[in-house]
């Protein structure tokens, strides 16, 4: 290669996506577990969108709910926890060690301080107050097994202080010591979250004890990250891989260093892709997808101009850049689709308005007749799996709001 780096154009990086994000039909997997290990993670800040998300990857769709309660309640081979960033997101069972030593003490440690510096704020009791509700609240744990935030607050009553969050700021709010304490003892690899109250939709959730967890170096377990997520993920940027894992640019360079990754270039500049990925790739067969909102290939690059033309941003994210239900094709998204409240799935195609089969797509690609059978054909595979559940995104967007209520 004469010491060029390879270019990685759109075209290739599209392909790259279908196949590791498990989206095209070929690469679509039989069990919860292979999408997990696939994507490394899913968000789990809406429940109901990681169900969404690995349902649009299984060959066959009408048993994700119960594979998926398998997986998570059962046999715990994907974990609910906080990662990267201070989200919740739910990783397979073998990462819990790697995202807690790479992501998880750095944002434990942030989140311990935060909450004993807002307690201190407005006068609330000290850290060894702190520590005795703390250890008591572990004990009922142990002894209860799976229990809820209010059942816990039976065993250990001072779980209901309650203290002002931000006085005197727009966002002032109260917060409860079980809601902020039960988020550090999750950061921290503590206690995970157990069974929902209600369906696979519900936001509230029973706490456990967590599992041991084996402690790895910090070093070790960033660059196995880094490799992982490459491999679903790569060609990325630095500037993908920093916001992806909200680690400091040195560390996301010390694990790019340790996994050998190669640089290559891409439409935004210098990328990387693990030494085994540098060859060319085959093109796919077009393909279709409904993804959820918040789903980790939607908002898996910080850089998304390449996947999501910018006109069809306002339309569908939220002011704090949450990503709501989009419609693919091919490897872009197109439009986005939302769930009415007699369970019709509806959707829409900027780049094809009104039912014209052979508009001009977005960024002058085209979104013709093929597109719109196979769009239309996902949005029937979703509709039959979801059956009489009704799920309403947790973060909405315009275009999800219009469609919802049309």
């Amino acid at each position: 290669m004469s010491g060029q780096r390879r270019h990685i154009g759109v075209a290739e990086r599209r392909a790259r996506l279908a196949v590791g994000q498990r989206l095209v039909k070929a690469a679509r997997a039989g069990s919860p577990e292979e999408v997990g290990g696939s994507l490394v993670a899913l968000h789990g800040t809406d429940p109901a969108s990681v169900y969404l998300a690995v349902g649009a990857r299984l060959m066959d769709a009408t048993r994700v709910v119960p594979e998926m309660e398998r997986a998570l309640y059962e046999d715990r081979t994907l974990i609910r926890m906080h990662g990267m960033r201070q989200t919740v997101f739910v990783f397979p069972t073998e990462l819990v060690p790697v995202v807690h030593a790479s992501t998880g003490l750095a944002v434990a440690a942030r989140a311990r301080a935060a909450l004993v510096k807002d307690m201190a704020r407005v006068g609330a009791p000290d850290a060894r107050w702190l520590a005795e509700v703390e250890t008591s609240t572990l004990a009922a744990l142990a002894r209860r097994g799976e229990v809820t935030a209010a059942e816990l607050a039976r065993e250990e009553p001072r779980l209901r202080e309650q203290f002002a969050y931000a006085p005197g700021k727009s966002y002032e709010g109260v917060h409860t010591v079980s809601s902020r304490l039960l988020r550090v003892l999750g950061a921290e690899g503590r206690v995970v979250r157990g069974r929902p109250l209600g369906s696979w939709t519900s936001t509230q959730f029973r706490w456990a004890a967590a599992p041991p967890c084996a402690e790895l170096p910090v070093d070790e377990a960033q660059a196995e990250l880094i490799r992982r997520w490459l491999a679903a993920c790569g060609p990325a940027t630095e500037a993908d891989l920093k916001w992806w894992t909200g680690w400091k640019v040195s560390d996301v360079r010390r694990a790019l260093g340790a996994v050998g990754a190669v640089t290559v270039s891409v439409d935004e500049g210098v990328a990387y892709v693990l030494a085994d990925a540098v060859e060319p790739v085959a093109a796919v067969e077009p393909w279709a997808a409904l993804l959820p909102g918040l789903d980790p290939t939607a908002m898996g690059w910080q850089e998304r101009d390449w996947y999501c033309p910018p006109g069809l941003r306002p339309a569908l994210f939220d002011r704090s850049g949450n990503i709501g239900p989009t419609v693919w094709w091919d490897g872009r998204i197109v439009g986005g689709w939302a769930q009415r409240p007699d369970g019709e799935i509806v959707w829409r195609l900027p780049a094809a308005e009104d039912g014209d089969r052979d508009a001009e797509g977005v960024g002058g690609e085209g979104v013709g007749g093929e597109a719109l059978d196979a769009i239309g054909a996902e949005a029937d595979r979703l509709r039959s799996w979801m059956g009489a559940t009704r799920v309403t995104p947790r973060f909405r967007t315009p275009l999800e709001r219009e469609l919802a209520s049309a």
